[in-house]
């Protein structure tokens, strides 16, 4: 390895949803006894659901394996609302961490079906992301995810109302959105869009560097769709060498010259430590900011109801006064943080 400098990409790595949902899980999995579930896996990366499997958490891809009784975590990517009333109808405490960007589709699904559109919803089919939204209106939805798969839908009787997966990349929106708008001129679209700003704000970073880097590395799993998009934005910008990750031993140990580091937004940053670490660039690393990011969203109302019985429990054991019992401020420790300190 003979690398002379690292670009580093800012933002990169856990957006606030995955935040939330990382953090809530740990809370979890801290209070209650093994094993806790979730349905799905609570973000699409390797390393964070193998840290949870060893602390216990068992994530299953049906509800109805959960045995009755058991604690149920719902994950980011937002659940069917079949799901969802099972869950509750089963789980002893259910927490449903959906990322609010999610919600929001979900509650466009269901606002525009409702009033008679038929809805066409850009989507990578089986995404767990996807499969939920459209089970929200299933007899009004279409999902497509290319020009082609638009131009083969029928001429609609109702009005067209264009929705989209929050984590795809803005080239994979663009023209397949373009070709709804020619193929139904009065399609209704949201004021604002449902890609995820994270997303955006990620692909923007990298972009910023991709000209100057002799290969970027791209540090994340390859069911995580924001990460997957980042490596085809990559490519498509031309970086001579291009590599997805899932952990630094995946590095090749070849690499020279400039190298461009992001990660996806499910990806914790000790896998990026570990990467500059393995890189070690002679010149040292220079961060490449397109923006800040201050998003922050509050722990599910579950979870902030268990914080403040832990606080109230507290107060009330140390004899002090149990009506100023404070809550807990999460905003004070990042998920990486958390995460690590998770380990078994």
């Amino acid at each position: 390895m003979d690398v002379d400098r690292v670009l580093l990409a800012e933002p990169r790595g856990f957006c606030a949803g995955v935040e939330m949902a990382i953090k809530a899980l740990a809370w979890m999995v801290r209070s209650f006894p093994a094993p806790v579930y979730c349905y799905h896996e609570i973000v699409h990366n390797q390393v964070v659901v193998q840290r949870f499997e060893a602390l216990g958490v068992i994530f299953v891809d049906d509800i109805t394996a959960v045995p009755v009784g058991s604690p149920i975590m719902l994950s980011a990517h937002g659940s069917a609302p079949e799901v969802v009333a099972a869950a509750r109808a089963r789980g002893s405490y259910v927490v449903d961490s959906v990322c609010p960007l999610v919600t929001k589709v979900h509650h466009e699904v269901k606002v525009r079906s409702g009033k008679g559109y038929r809805i066409v919803y850009v989507g990578h089919e089986g995404h767990e992301e996807a499969v939920g939204t459209m089970a929200v209106a299933p007899d009004a939805i279409s999902r497509v995810e290319s020009v082609e798969e638009v131009e083969a839908l029928p001429a609609f009787d109702q009005p067209v109302a264009l929705l989209a997966q929050t984590t795809l990349s803005h080239r994979d929106w663009s023209d397949v959105a373009t070709a709804v708008q020619v193929r139904y001129p009065s399609a209704w679209m949201p004021g604002q869009s449902d890609l995820c700003f994270a997303t955006t704000n990620r692909q923007s970073a990298l972009m910023a560097m991709a000209d100057g880097c002799d290969a970027i590395i791209v540090i994340g799993s390859a069911n995580s769709s924001n990460t997957r998009a980042l490596e085809k934005l990559a490519v498509e910008a031309g970086a001579p060498r291009v590599f997805r990750i899932n952990h630094v031993d995946e590095l090749p140990d070849d690499l020279t010259g400039t190298v461009g580091v992001t990660a996806g937004a499910s990806a914790p940053e000790e896998l990026v430590d570990e990467v500059i670490a393995r890189l070690a660039p002679r010149d040292g690393v220079l961060p490449m900011s397109v923006t800040e990011e201050d998003e922050y969203f509050p722990p599910p109302r579950n979870i902030r109801e268990l914080q403040s019985a832990v606080c109230t429990a507290i107060a009330a054991m140390l004899g002090a006064d149990v009506a100023r019992a404070s809550t807990v401020d999460d905003r004070q420790r990042a998920a990486s943080e958390v995460l690590a300190a998770l380990r078994p």
